[in-house]
């Protein structure tokens, strides 16, 4: 079994930095895409914003380029999204989604929330 346990998330005004965090736990073989997604308030869906795959490689939603960094702590089972210049249409629950071993595993969530 694998845990995933997400923490960082806040509240902040326009224009701050936040950073995320997830960490996975557990039964542990390798992992290969991590990324984070969210669900803006009265969205049905989830939207990636991030994800890096186990050799480096990221891609990221065209509303964050240049203002997200995701990146990944293979030595400690870790994926961070630094994010700067927010705003509040940043605002939503981020979910870490890992592939872990073939498997699909999600975070609990956590709440960033921007202020203007």
């Amino acid at each position: 079994q694998v845990q995933l346990v997400e923490s960082g998330g806040g509240l902040v005004q326009a224009g701050g930095s936040l950073r995320v965090s997830c960490a996975a736990s557990g039964s542990i073989f390798s992992i290969n895409t991590m990324g984070w997604y969210r669900q803006a308030p009265g969205k049905q869906q989830r939207e990636l914003v991030a994800r890096i795959t186990n050799s480096g490689s990221t891609n990221y939603a065209d509303s964050v380029k240049g203002r997200f960094t995701i990146s990944r702590d293979n030595a400690k089972n870790t994926v961070y999204l630094q994010m700067n210049s927010l705003k509040p249409e940043d605002t939503a629950v981020y979910y870490c989604r890992l592939i872990v071993d073939k498997y699909i595993y999600w975070g609990q969530g956590t709440q960033v929330t921007v202020s203007s």
